[in-house]
């Protein structure tokens, strides 16, 4: 649907009533028309924008919902029916397909709600229990739904007779026409509320907080949707309660990303634990582990803890997987300089230093142990 507000859509403003926003459409629907219209090239366009835009107005659910959310979930059974082209055969055509149904309007589904919860890496590895608090609507704790104030209650409305159905018969150039539709006084439900609550404003309905249990399974991956049956609003007249759908949305972690069930990160080690191996801790998501580093690793090489990434849903597991950084010290002492220059000439690697020493005869530095000596005590 367009990003353009509904209520402008429509030229209503968002206090009006649903007769108002009906009116509206009407209106609009029958100046817009590509039949009324034909020389004008957006009128197609336009006509289609009023109903969409009456589809979620002019169904008190998806207008709640829009109200609160700005964007009203796809339209599926759970969140509600009803279509602008019943009013459109009643503009065009004086009754509604489904008029023979009588015109009180009986029970209500709830809205459905949606919650976004936004939980960690760790969460998703351990699953949780936690209490939200959702503001939904609720029926009125004052009148119990009745919408009348406390002492009172609804009277059979006098001008439909309690029916909920007002009859227009006119002529039209198709012959005599009798248009059905809701009883302008009480709105279809066949009752006048003279004394409306003060705490819903006649609703029977109110706006509260309450807290629900989400239990969030171990392995959920961002974007998953979790139902609650009957945890969205109250329904009216009667009708039953809508469902909560919780989104998950996992926040990023400072180490590891998620590649399915797998874990990715990166790990640092030394040049020499590079080269000859080594155990080395490291903080994984669930607490520490040792690595095992073979002798040499290079930059770049990815290292596999199996069984250490995260659990799924089906009671499987992925792995941990680490790409070694090796850490290049940036200052060295005398002693480790000439550590690593001897070992350089052992692999044939001698430095332009160590050769212009050899040039000038330098056979060893304050007459020190032979460097060659020392690197074999190391190794011993």
């Amino acid at each position: 649907m367009a990003s353009r507000d509904l209520y402008e859509t429509l030229g209503v403003d968002r206090r009006a009533t649903q007769d108002e926003i009906k009116q509206a459409y009407r209106r609009m629907a029958r100046e817009m028309h590509p039949d009324v219209r034909p020389d004008d090239p957006h009128a197609t366009e336009r006509f289609k924008e009023i109903n969409e835009a009456y589809a979620v107005l002019g169904d008190p659910a998806k207008r709640s919902q829009y109200d609160r959310f700005g964007q009203v979930t796809p339209d599926r059974t759970p969140f509600g029916g009803g279509s602008p082209f019943e009013d459109l055969f009643d503009m065009f055509f004086g009754t509604r397909p489904d008029a023979a149904q009588g015109g009180r309007q009986g029970p209500e589904r709830g809205a459905d709600l949606r919650y976004d919860f936004v939980m960690s890496l760790e969460d998703v590895a351990t699953g949780l229990e936690r209490r939200i608090t959702v503001t939904r609507m609720e029926t009125c704790p004052s009148c119990f739904g009745t919408g009348a104030e406390r002492g009172s209650r609804p009277e059979t409305c006098k001008v439909c007779g309690g029916t909920g159905e007002a009859r227009v018969t006119q002529r039209t150039v198709f012959g005599v026409m009798t248009q059905i539709g809701p009883c302008g006084q009480c709105r279809g439900t066949g009752t006048y509320i003279a004394n409306p609550c003060r705490g819903c404003r006649g609703s029977g309905r109110a706006m509260v907080d309450r807290e629900v249990t989400v239990k969030i399974p171990v392995g959920v991956e961002d974007g998953m949707s979790l139902r609650l049956p009957g945890e969205g609003e109250a329904g009216v007249r009667g009708g039953e309660r809508g469902d909560l759908y919780v989104v998950v949305r996992v926040a990023p972690h400072p180490i590891f990303h998620r590649r399915g069930r797998d874990l990715v990160g990166e790990m640092e080690i030394s040049m020499t634990q590079a080269a000859l191996g080594d155990q080395v801790p490291f903080r994984a998501l669930e607490g520490s582990e040792t690595v095992t580093v073979p002798p040499g690793t290079q930059p770049g090489d990815t290292l596999t803890v199996r069984g250490r990434g995260l659990p799924d849903l089906r009671g499987g597991r992925g792995h941990l997987y680490l790409n070694v950084r090796v850490v290049i010290p940036r200052r060295l002492d005398a002693e480790q300089r000439a550590l690593l220059e001897a070992l350089a000439g052992t692999l044939g690697e001698r430095s332009q230093t160590a050769r212009r020493d050899d040039r000038k005869g330098r056979p060893g530095r304050r007459g020190r142990k032979p460097i060659l000596e020392k690197v074999k005590d190391l190794l011993q």
